[in-house]
């Protein structure tokens, strides 16, 4: 991840909560922590945050009701590639008339693109998702109840009754941040239980990950790995990761990035 890319991942991060350490920014950018601290004594020393022992803070405080979690427009730009990828294999699994489920996330997002000519009924706790199925789509949207968070653009509630327990979904589309052979991860406990409702209405669960996210880790485990009953990744997924999916009995997926084949092709040529 490039410099920049990473201080603003670490500005955003001081943001959302009184103090960010340096073990929160390493989930959130699958850096070292030497680097993490070198970034930080960077910006500290530009004045755009302040450096505490074990991590940073913000220069005003942060405001409440934030989530752990990096912000939409953070992640949207991050392994875009990838993103787009998985998420046009993930649309081949839907078909007219289905239900499915929309987890909210920057990879599940790409999927809006593929369903301009599709008849679905979609429930989704993204409010991006939400918008862009509305505008640009014949789908049935439903969304929860509950506040919107705006970094994250998702929509969440403490409560059991949001809404989603009246709806039943053929499929739910969702990401992670992380997957481990623990299970799969997330970096927030009021995002794990939207999403643990959001589960209990699928019989099936596909999982839209880039390869990266096999080797991110977090604190918090919103399930088994064999709850996913589909796994979709790019081609740079490493031959563990692939065991390991094996192992858990998960259907595999491979999405292949735009235009990698022509270099490829191009390549063996030379």
């Amino acid at each position: 991840m490039h410099e920049r890319e990473r201080q603003r991942i670490i500005l955003s991060a001081v943001q959302e909560r009184p103090v960010a350490t340096v073990q929160d920014i390493v989930e959130l950018t699958g850096v070292s922590e030497a680097t993490i601290r070198r970034d930080i004594a960077a910006l500290a020393l530009q004045g755009r945050l302040r450096k505490v022992r074990g991590g940073a803070e913000a220069l005003h405080p942060p405001q409440i009701g934030t989530l752990t979690a990096r912000p939409f427009r953070v992640s949207e730009s991050v392994n875009i590639a990838q993103k787009r990828a998985i998420a046009r294999e993930a649309v081949k699994l839907c078909q007219d008339g289905d239900s499915i489920i929309i987890n909210g996330g920057t990879t599940t997002f790409q999927m809006v693109h593929h369903l301009a000519g599709r008849r679905l009924q979609v429930l989704t706790n993204s409010f991006a998702i939400a918008e862009h199925l509305v505008k640009n789509t014949k789908c049935t949207t439903i969304v929860p109840a509950g506040a919107v968070y705006r970094e994250q653009n998702i929509i969440l509630s403490p409560f059991e009754n949001d809404g989603t327990a009246h709806f039943y979904a053929k499929r739910m589309f969702m990401g992670a941040q992380g997957v481990s052979p623990l299970g799969i991860m997330e970096s927030d406990s009021l995002i794990i239980q939207s999403e643990q409702r959001l589960m209990r209405q699928a019989d099936e669960l596909v999982l839209l990950v880039d390869s990266s996210k096999f080797q991110t880790r977090s604190s918090l485990i919103l399930c088994p790995l064999e709850r996913a009953t589909t796994i979709v990744t790019d081609d740079a997924v490493t031959d563990e990761a692939r065991r390991m999916i094996e192992t858990a009995g998960i259907t595999l997926v491979i999405a292949e990035i735009e235009g990698a084949a022509d270099r490829k092709r191009s390549s063996s040529v030379a």
